[in-house]
């Protein structure tokens, strides 16, 4: 089952047009990947919306620079489907709890997305949609799988200085990418949040034509935070 979970007088006014629209969607929305017999493995990935004083805002994390797939890259708290999660929203809560140390009491689902595949990791993964009504703690639990934590702001994410296009050297793929608050977010993650700032009502006019290197603008990135920790003495 995909859409809505609950009414859209159930979470803020700002999240009701993502709950609303969330039954009107296919994965094409989102991908011009499709789900095949190739994918087998099921994951589901929580994106959690939560509010505080300078707005709305969502919850990402960095996956440690150890793991063997997807190293050092920024993404939704999510995984692999067990065994007694009761389907995808079982499945992210749990995920997310195991690696940010959220309270899922604090949390509402309010909506499944189409099943988005990732050919690269073989995964088919479920987003789920939640609102963070009671707001927990959260950190990197186990540093080994992750390294940081973070509340992101949703006006950030959209500010048109903090968005570009990526595209991998000797490859035809070009995607959407976001440079915010320490983070570098590209491919699965950064292709969501930007359609679901469209399709929530928070983009800004952007310069989609400003496609970099993917590799350079990830090398500038990290001698930006390299700078920034020398300059606070971290």
């Amino acid at each position: 089952m995909t859409g809505p979970l609950v009414e859209p007088e159930a979470v803020p006014e700002w999240l009701r047009p993502l709950v609303k629209v969330s039954g009107d969607v296919d994965s094409s929305t989102f991908t011009r990947f499709v789900v095949d017999e190739t994918l087998t493995r099921s994951a589901a990935v929580l994106i959690l919306f939560g509010e505080r004083a300078n707005g709305p805002d969502v919850l990402l994390q960095r996956r440690a620079d150890t793991l063997g797939s997807h190293a050092g890259q920024v993404a939704f708290p999510g995984g692999g489907a067990e065994d007694g999660d009761g389907g995808p929203v079982g499945t992210a809560l749990r995920e997310a709890e195991e690696e940010t140390g959220v309270d899922p009491s604090g949390i509402l689902p309010v909506a499944i997305l189409p099943e988005l595949p990732v050919p690269v990791s073989r995964f088919a993964v479920t987003p789920v949609l939640a609102y963070w009504h009671t707001p927990s703690p959260v950190h990197a639990v186990d540093p080994g799988e992750t390294a940081a934590v973070a509340r992101v702001s949703l006006a950030d994410l959209a500010d048109p200085a903090n968005r570009f296009r990526v595209q991998m050297r000797g490859r035809p793929w070009k995607g959407p990418a976001f440079d915010v608050e320490g983070l570098f977010v590209w491919g699965f993650t950064a292709g969501l949040l930007s359609t679901l700032l469209s399709l929530g009502g928070w983009e800004r006019e952007w310069d989609t034509g400003d496609v970099r290197d993917l590799d350079v603008a990830l090398a500038e990135h990290r001698a930006r935070n390299a700078a920034r920790g020398e300059a606070s003495g971290e």
